[in-house]
């Protein structure tokens, strides 16, 4: 996807009449299910799925979220969802590209960020958790 991108996870999905309107397009909110699913299969290429990082002792909520809708998904059609792993460092940012499966025509773009909350005490961690470059250390450039 991104070149500066340090992992990347792929999903397929057949869009369902559930998630479409009276006009058979997926319903604009609906996209945020699509890079749930997505977000959750890159989690699992690190090994730091929600549940582990509740184990770790931090929980990571969403505090921004950016979509830019560039073509309609519609019924019936096959989706492919692609996350980016783009910035660990003090934060989780992902960078997401919606593809029509059988053009290829990128549909919608986003991108969300996710910062790291000790669950013990509420606060925000203004440093990378090491249990987070743990995961990591697989993939980053030793210098």
């Amino acid at each position: 996807m991104k070149s500066n991108a340090l992992l990347t996870a792929t999903t397929e999905m057949e869009i369902q009449f559930f998630d479409v309107d009276s006009m058979r397009v997926v319903w604009h909110g609906n996209y945020v299910k699509y890079l749930e699913v997505a977000r959750c299969e890159l989690l699992k290429l690190f090994d730091y799925n929600y549940l582990q990082m509740e184990a770790s002792g931090y929980i990571w909520p969403i505090v921004d979220m950016r979509l830019k809708y560039v073509a309609s998904a519609k019924l019936s059609e096959w989706i492919i969802v692609e996350a980016s792993l783009v910035e660990y460092q003090t934060r989780m940012k992902i960078d997401y590209i919606i593809k029509d499966k059988a053009s290829g025509r990128v549909l919608t773009k986003a991108s969300t960020i996710q910062v790291a909350v000790d669950i013990a005490s509420g606060e925000m961690s203004f440093t990378t958790p090491q249990c987070l470059l743990e995961k990591l250390s697989p993939w980053l450039k030793k210098d």
